[in-house]
């Protein structure tokens, strides 16, 4: 069934619990994603970047979500915009079919960011989608970053306050110490979690964390045992994850652990059978090892049996 992002992060901001946003490029992941959400009975979030529309054309990437949310009826998701870079791409994408999209201003100073979400907010309101918005800059954390520098780049609780209210949005997203990729921690994993309470407690609704991917021991240790090099990637522990959502946040976007399971398993299997060119013999063992990634994922945020 597919729904606006408030119908699904409402819940979760009311429960307490976390729902995975999960992006695709293709068919495998996406179906991947449905069948864990009916193996754990849960929500999801389905969101494409505007490289991954590009790569698949926003037609199919619509048509794919319409077809298998009519395949699972039973199962809510919402189909998200990831990292709209413009008025226009979020209006395409509204246009197109989705149900809900980030506008992503965060590189603009305050005042610009608050105009272009307050803008795109305002037209997909009437079209009964929701909106996404990012506050600061996504980078991790280090041990060497001075008081001024990490003030810089991450959120301001108080600036929240008035964004949120100012614009309408439906969703926030607050830089508090992630970073995109599989590279996000030089040292030890550091997140701001005092300042994410804060942001929750001033602004009173659904919170997003980008660049939350874990890179779990099973998916890296496939990856490097099929020839694959990490070179010491960290990820978000799980049990940072699980403190996030106590914090506030309910909407956890991974893209980079479906990757590498992906990739791990189609490489183990070009290693395995160099004669092998039957495409499904790499694909079906892929998407299985997504789906049990993901499903394992679900639990964690606590979205499982939530429909």
């Amino acid at each position: 069934m597919l729904v606006s992002g408030n119908v699904i992060l409402d819940k979760a901001h009311k429960e307490n619990y976390g729902v995975g946003a999960f992006n695709f490029v293709n068919y495998e992941m996406l179906s991947a994603i449905f069948e864990a959400a009916d193996k754990k009975n849960s929500p999801i979030i389905v969101q494409a970047s505007e490289g991954a529309i590009k790569y698949m054309g926003i037609d199919m990437a619509v048509g794919m979500v319409k077809v298998l949310a009519a395949r699972y009826p039973h199962i809510p998701v919402a189909l998200h915009l990831d990292h709209g870079t413009s008025f226009e791409s979020c209006i395409k994408a509204i246009r197109a079919g989705f149900t809900s999209v980030m506008i992503d201003a965060s590189h603009h100073c305050f005042e610009e960011n608050l105009k272009e979400t307050s803008r795109v907010v305002e037209v997909a309101h009437i079209s009964g989608v929701s909106v996404e918005a990012e506050l600061g800059r996504l980078m991790g954390i280090e041990d060497n970053i001075s008081v001024d520098e990490k003030e810089a780049c991450l959120v301001n609780p108080k600036e929240a306050e008035v964004f949120v209210k100012e614009s309408k949005v439906d969703f926030l997203a607050p830089a508090i110490g992630t970073s995109h990729g599989a590279f996000k921690f030089k040292g030890e994993p550091k997140l701001d979690f005092k300042r994410l309470s804060e942001v929750k407690k001033l602004t009173n609704i659904p919170l997003v964390l980008h660049g939350a991917s874990a890179i779990p021991a099973n998916v890296s240790e496939a990856f490097l045992k099929s020839g694959g090099v990490l070179n010491g990637s960290k990820g978000v522990p799980f049990e940072f994850l699980k403190e996030a959502i106590k914090g506030g946040i309910n909407k956890i976007n991974t893209d980079t652990d479906l990757r590498i399971a992906f990739i791990s398993e189609v490489r183990r299997i070009a290693n395995e059978d160099k004669a092998q060119f039957d495409l499904r013999k790499f694909f079906a063992p892929a998407k299985a090892f997504m789906v049990e990634v993901i499903a394992e994922r679900m639990d964690i945020l606590g979205s499982s049996n939530k429909i």
